[in-house]
């Protein structure tokens, strides 16, 4: 059996005996703490060194902590090289364990720390780390100057981190005041509000693993609670601290493979023991390849019991009308009455106003365990004035909403309403943003055909036969668009007659023929005359981009029609929409989100989103921080894709609503009557009376 010892300056109460097995071989591992006593912890290495096959330094820091100086103390090696036997302050490790845990976890869990926004409270402790989480994110915020040297700044860079490492940050010309700086109540006052907000505004948390507690002397579950904690040795008194504190998840570097948790220069010198070598001959490779065979993987601890995990994006919305400046109360406030004139004005001042943020969005929970959080950023121009610019000048708006976002730490945007039609439909701002752009068209036609079955089955007056397709008649307006194109495609798939009515024949006919090919044993027929053909429509889906222009004749549509719009801004004003109580016009696109969902009032009943926010937040929840539905060409398997994906995530269609709010039964039921009357009346030879009205 072979006797490892930890000699530490930490507390000698927490000394420990403990036999273990280990890469096929017994060791017994004790611990001597020594209360601070230097000279007693060498005298007990001398006495050790002839018993023991390798020795671990605990609490004991030899790395010099000036970043002025231009070389690391040489106090180790001169150790080392006095032994017989491997000394090891566990640095070795601790470098590699660190970069695999990052790595290993990013892999594991997908995509874990892209964009997180992470605050490293010592840099020079952890900045193999640092520079490892450097490839997933480069939101990174050291509170080294803070902390270490009382400067009321943080160093936002791993690049700068570098240089103040290296004593070359102008940051530190700072310094020769800190003991004039140290004795000022209010500037220690403010250091302490500055760290706890850096705190409180970061997902991740990398706390060194000595002065543990030091670190965090001041840290309340405001500071802490939901946050992610990475440090080393996670003790089980310093995971009870953390869990005091409400922290979702805690991530220890140091490998657990013994029963007990040990330092991280314990493991090291088993494994120098293990392998009968000195510390010069084990290289880093060697290490890596150890900890990859013995699976070495990092702790990841949920304090609170369950797995916790919760991901973060961004959507942008904007003002669809002026109706939106009417409820401003401040605007109200200032001009005592919003005047056409002063609305006109106030539209176009709008427009050239800087994104900023609507609602912060929470409560996102799917059955699959994973959370989602994210924030509504809003770009001041209406449809109105994105169409009188060029699109140009609505790109850069939303990439300076994407920077915004990026910086908030959110790892997917979505496009919504105009935002995502103007131009090149999101190509542009994807290419040039630097986090993940999606429109979230894949979605709405996906909850476009899913209200439109809904409806249709609620309506009962199409007869359903399982297994089979509905023989009815459904017509698409708007079919070569990016929406209505996939509408088209799966409703071939559920209908055995489609009508696909555009502007250019040319684009039909090609839409036609790819989808035959895919769906032989459909009826299809294309016109640039949509309203010849309402009459005879039983489904109708309205897909264009007319940005307010009549695009249907409601008074043509047959009595019961469904008619589902998914155009933003509307097809179907609310006036249109009165003249037909015996057709059931739905606002489609709209899905219910899992969990209690907190956010700021978007026109939606509470819990119900928007299906292009919807498949943001699908995205988020997956993990998939990718460009997934860009441009004006929409990939149907996409659309089949975040379907499964919604399902999966415990995304369900919200209750049917139309321009007077959400239908109930009997608002269903009554249309329907209405509908069954109007049909009877036409059968008998009457004009429905509030046809042509």
């Amino acid at each position: 059996m072979k006797e490892i010892v930890s000699i530490s300056l930490g507390e000698k109460k927490k000394d420990f005996s403990f036999e273990t097995f280990f890469l096929g071989q017994d060791f017994r591992v004790r611990r001597f703490g020594f209360d601070g006593d230097a000279e007693q912890a060498a005298s007990k290495m001398l006495e050790l060194e002839t018993k023991a096959d390798a020795i671990g330094l605990g609490a004991i820091r030899f790395p010099c902590s000036n970043p002025k100086s231009a070389k690391d103390s040489d106090i180790l090696g001169r150790i080392t090289r006095a032994f017989r036997i491997p000394v090891t302050a566990g640095d070795s490790l601790r470098k590699v364990s660190e970069e695999w845990a990052i790595r290993h976890l990013q892999f594991k869990f997908g995509n874990y720390f892209n964009n997180a926004r992470v605050l490293f409270l010592s840099g020079m402790n952890n900045i193999y780390l640092a520079r490892v989480m450097a490839e997933y994110t480069n939101n990174l915020t050291f509170a080294d100057p803070v902390i270490q040297h009382g400067i009321p700044r943080f160093i936002q860079s791993l690049s700068d981190m570098e240089r103040y490492k290296s004593g070359i940050h102008d940051i530190l010309n700072w310094v020769p005041g800190k003991t004039i700086a140290s004795s000022m109540i209010p500037l220690r006052e403010w250091n302490k509000y500055i760290l706890k907000k850096a705190m409180q505004k970061a997902t991740v948390i990398v706390v060194p693993y000595y002065d543990f507690y030091e670190y965090l002397k001041d840290c309340s579950l405001e500071e802490l609670g939901g946050k992610t904690v990475i440090t080393s040795t996670a003790y089980d008194d310093r995971v009870s601290f953390l869990h005091e504190r409400g922290v979702d998840v805690i991530i220890d570097t140091t490998p657990k493979v013994l029963e007990n948790v040990v330092d991280v220069n314990v493991l090291e010198a088993i494994i120098y023991a293990a392998l009968n070598k000195h510390i010069e001959q084990i290289t880093t490779d060697d290490m890596l390849e150890i900890i990859s065979e013995q699976q070495m993987d990092p702790r990841v601890i949920y304090p609170s019991g369950k797995t916790k995990r919760v991901n973060r994006f961004a959507f942008v919305i904007h003002p669809l009308s002026q109706e939106y400046f009417k409820n401003l109360k401040l605007i109200d406030f200032i001009t005592g009455r919003t005047t056409p004139k002063f609305l006109d004005a106030l539209e176009r001042v709008m427009a050239y106003a800087p994104p900023f943020i609507y609602s912060k969005i929470t409560g996102i929970k799917s059955p699959q365990g994973v959370e989602a959080e994210g924030w509504l950023i809003t770009v001041g121009g209406t449809p109105k004035e994105m169409l009188a610019h060029k699109p140009e000048f609505t790109y850069r708006r939303l990439l300076m909403a994407a920077k915004m976002a990026k910086n908030l730490g959110a790892q997917i945007m979505g496009l919504g309403a105009f935002t995502k039609v103007v131009g090149d439909a999101g190509a542009t701002v994807a290419r040039l943003a630097e986090i993940p752009i999606t429109t979230g068209n894949s979605y709405s036609a996906s909850g476009a055909l899913w209200a439109a079955a809904d409806a249709v089955r609620r309506m009962g007056l199409i007869k359903v036969e399982k297994g089979q397709k509905l023989k009815a008649k459904t017509m698409v307006m708007g079919a070569t668009g990016a929406i209505g194109s996939v509408c088209c495609r799966l409703l071939a798939l559920a209908f055995d007659n489609v009508h696909m009515a555009g502007r250019n024949m040319a684009k039909l006919l090609a839409l036609k023929q790819s989808i035959l090919q895919e769906t032989p044993d459909i009826e299809i027929h294309v016109t640039t005359q949509a309203n010849k053909f309402l009459a005879d429509m039983d489904v109708i889906v309205t897909a264009t981009s007319g940005a307010g222009k009549t695009v249907l004749d409601i008074t043509k549509v047959k009595p019961g029609c469904v008619i589902t719009d998914v155009a933003r801004p509307l097809d179907l004003s609310p006036e249109d929409v009165k003249k037909r109580p015996d057709v059931l016009v739905i606002e489609s696109g709209e899905i219910l989100l899992p969990g209690n969902v907190e956010m700021n009032n978007i026109g939606l009943p509470p819990n119900v989103a928007y299906a292009c926010l919807a498949e943001t937040i699908v995205l988020a929840l997956e993990g998939r921080f990718e460009i997934f539905t860009i441009g004006r060409d929409i990939e149907w398997q996409k659309v089949k894709e975040i379907y499964k994906m919604g399902l999966k995530h415990g995304m369900k269609l919200a209750a049917i609503s139309g321009v007077n709010g959400v239908y109930s039964d009997e608002d269903i039921e009554k249309v329907k009557q209405l509908a069954l009357e109007s049909r009877k009346k036409q059968e008998d030879g009457y004009q429905t009376p509030w046809i042509g009205d």
